[in-house]
């Protein structure tokens, strides 16, 4: 018996500054999950992963992460993926320095 397909994004690391990044349902990339394509059908994350996968001047080790619907867009299932959503684990870097934290 097959397991039901839950809900996931794609996420890969930006090649030149190394922050996590999604990818969103208009081929770009967004430093924001919350504007990541939310991807319900296995079969379409499959061909989305196919086109992340070709990204390589882009994206770095693009791999699918399981994510549910929030109030403003994707949110994160697992803790790995909230710690991704949060910038370098030192203070000052990325995200941090914008004060998005």
């Amino acid at each position: 018996m097959s397991r039901e397909y839950t809900p996931k994004v794609i996420t890969a690391n930006h090649l030149m500054l190394g922050d996590a990044i999604w990818l969103t349902e208009d081929d770009t990339w967004s430093r924001d999950i919350a504007r990541a394509e939310l991807l319900t059908d296995e079969a379409h994350a499959d061909m989305r992963m196919l086109f992340a996968k070709g990204q390589p001047q882009i994206a770095v080790g693009p791999y699918l992460a399981e994510a549910e619907q929030g109030a403003l867009g994707p949110v994160p299932v697992h803790l790995r993926e909230v710690f991704r959503t949060r910038g370098p684990s030192n203070r000052d870097h990325g995200k941090q320095v914008d004060g998005a934290i």
